[in-house]
This record gives C-alpha cells, structure tokens and sequence, in this order.
C-alpha cells in the first residue's frame, strides 16, 4: 500500500485521502454459476487482469459453472484462481480432497483460495465450531493444498469472519478482502497488509449479463507482474 499512498501525496498542495479502487491500476473480478455464461474474451478486452473462480464448497459441490470458467478464461488469457466455499459442518479432510479432485494443478494459474466467511442463513449448519477450531481446520486446508499445489493459498475473508476469527493470524498468506462501503484500513484491524480488495458486488463489465464482484490488486501494475511471478518482496 505504501507505493499507492506515496503516489497520492507526491505532489505538494495535494491533501492526502484514502486510495478508492479508481486509482489502482490492476482490475479484476470474482465468478461464480450466478454470472451465467461468460464471454471471456470481451471481459479480457474490458480490461479484465485476473479473476478468481468458484471451484468447491464443501465436500460434495462444484459450482456448475467451473470447469467451463476455467478453461475459458484461460484462453483468453485471463489470469485465473480458483476457490473453495469452506462448510463448517464438513470435515475439513473431505473438503481438501474435494477441492484437489475437481482443481486440476496448472502452473500458470493463480495460488488457490480459501473463502472464509459466515453463512447466517444456513439451513444444514446453523452452529459453526467455535474459533480456535475453525483456525486449526484453516491450517490443516492452507497447508494440504499448498503442498499439492506448490503455491500458498490466498484467504479471502469479510468483516465480520476477520473480527470474529482472524485478526492478527495468517500473516505469511496473502488475503483478499471485502468492504463495499469504504477502505479496508477502516473496517480490518490488523491487516494492513492485504492484497486484493473487493469492492462491490454490484459492478459491470463487458461480457457478463448482470452485476458481478469487481476487485482490484493492491499495488502498481509493476509489483502486479513481482506478484505474478512470486517475487514480490514482503511489505
């Protein structure tokens, strides 16, 4: 964040203000069967630069949509991760054997995600675990799936889950965090070291019918090309 920031303020007589998801440089979005068919190639020429995929929620569902996903935007050459809706009330051995059935191992791809975030209206899992085991399955997952796929995870969170579970934890993972109503730095304590930050929920691209999450990179389109190929110094 600190390049971001330095940019902001370089010039004299500019008040400094918070960076809004305009003024990052690298855009992406997040996909699942609710954006229907996708037309991967006018989302690349919209300026699409990554995009993160639903691949598994729990231990027996993938999204419908995946496969299709995964290979079209890899041709048309769209940087893309996929990531595992995590279950409360599954163990979580069966959720990683899921995942790495239906994800298959490609170099080029993005590190995979874990999505770690409440589901209030759950009808099959009303009463998740309490924290110190949620954090201890989290470790069994990120690890598990590091080891296979040879990149570590990134974990994506909301407000509510990080205050709950995560502040202070993970810090040698990458995260990716919501706030739709202002800057991260505001609603996440302790983490200032994100790296994708989605913005809303509500955002339009060409390619896709309807609304869908639009995120942004934390850094310079330079430290974007560090990141992508694992070189990007620790912040």
């Amino acid at each position: 964040m600190l390049a971001l920031t330095a940019l902001l303020s370089s010039c004299s007589g500019v008040e400094y203000r918070d960076p809004m998801p305009q003024d990052f440089p690298v855009h992406g979005i997040d996909v699942s069967r609710w954006q229907a068919d996708i037309n991967w190639h006018e989302v690349k020429r919209a300026g699409v630069e990554f995009a993160f995929i639903k691949a598994t929620e729990g231990g027996d569902f993938i999204d419908p949509m995946f496969v299709t996903n995964w290979q079209a935007a890899k041709e048309a050459g769209v940087p893309r991760g996929a990531y595992h809706f995590y279950y409360f009330c599954r163990p979580v051995e069966e959720q990683i054997a899921w995942f790495i059935q239906n994800v298959p191992r490609d170099p080029q791809a993005l590190p995979p995600v874990l999505d770690m975030e409440w589901n209030h209206i759950s009808k099959t899992c009303p009463k998740p675990p309490a924290a110190n085991k949620i954090v201890a399955d989290m470790n069994v997952f990120l690890d598990a799936v590091e080891a296979y796929y040879g990149k570590r995870p990134i974990v994506y969170t909301t407000i509510d889950f990080h205050r709950d579970v995560l502040v202070g934890k993970y810090t040698a993972h990458d995260f990716w965090v919501r706030s739709v109503a202002s800057h991260p730095s505001y609603k996440y304590d302790k983490r200032n070291d994100w790296v994708f930050w989605q913005y809303t929920a509500q955002g339009t691209i060409k390619g896709i019918k309807g609304p869908v999450d639009r995120n942004v990179f934390y850094g310079t389109r330079a430290q974007w090309q560090q990141w992508l190929r694992g070189e990007l110094p620790n912040r």
